[in-house]
């Protein structure tokens, strides 16, 4: 499983990117990407995420 943005709900506040531990959420204007190869499933993007645009698939 990897996190997966929905770009049509992202704020793009920059939480997933500040709480990522391992840095695989960064801002590339206009979009958040999560590199799926450094990702590793903990969740925390999906728990800081207000819109709940970030799923675990």
């Amino acid at each position: 499983m990897v996190a997966v943005v929905n770009e049509d709900l992202c704020l793009h506040c920059g939480g997933c990117i500040v709480t990522c531990p391992v840095d695989a959420s960064v801002f590339h204007d206009p979009i958040i990407i999560i590199d799926d190869k450094e990702c590793v499933s903990c969740g925390a993007c999906v728990a800081v995420c207000p819109t709940g645009a970030i799923s675990l698939e």
